[in-house]
């Protein structure tokens, strides 16, 4: 993926962007924010926190009429088709488990696939509620936020002593 486009932004703008985005989120963002940018812990993951809950709301309140506007089209829905039957087989099982606290704990991981924006996805499909659907979307991006921050420290904590 071709970031270069944050060298012509702010440390912050570009910290809150790549939270944004689906690929990178939080779990890019502030190492980013830490090792890149130089920015403090806390400006890093407040930025990147907000940056990444940002799009959950989105989702969660747009995506049933987006989504009903956009199968129409074969391309498109067939993109629906798979989103929802991949996020399905990786959410189910958490879900009949751990019921809407599974919500939470798919955010606060931070691995490929999981997040707010596999998680707001989830959250619709599963008919969670809108209001207990923020509340456990948004803890789940402030405790990912606290494991990756204390990730990023110790690697790069590490590699500063190895260095």
């Amino acid at each position: 993926m071709d970031i270069e486009w944050i060298n012509n932004l702010s440390p912050q703008l570009a910290t809150f962007l790549l939270a944004m985005l689906p690929i990178t989120e939080l779990r890019v963002s502030i190492p980013v924010a830490l090792e890149t940018f130089d920015l403090p812990i806390w400006q890093a993951y407040v930025l990147s926190v907000v940056g990444d809950i940002i799009p959950g709301v989105l989702i969660i309140y747009f995506i049933g009429p987006i989504s009903r506007f956009l199968r129409k089209w074969r391309i498109a829905d067939k993109f629906f088709v798979w989103l929802f039957a991949h996020t399905r087989s990786r959410f189910d099982a958490k879900y009949k488990v751990w019921g809407n606290l599974a919500l939470l704990f798919f955010v606060a991981i931070p691995l490929p696939f999981t997040g707010v924006w596999t998680g707001s996805v989830a959250a619709w499909l599963f008919g969670i509620k809108k209001k207990d659907s923020l509340i456990y979307i948004i803890l789940g991006a402030m405790l990912a936020g606290v494991l990756v921050t204390l990730i990023s420290l110790g690697i790069f904590g590490f590699f500063k002593s190895v260095l």
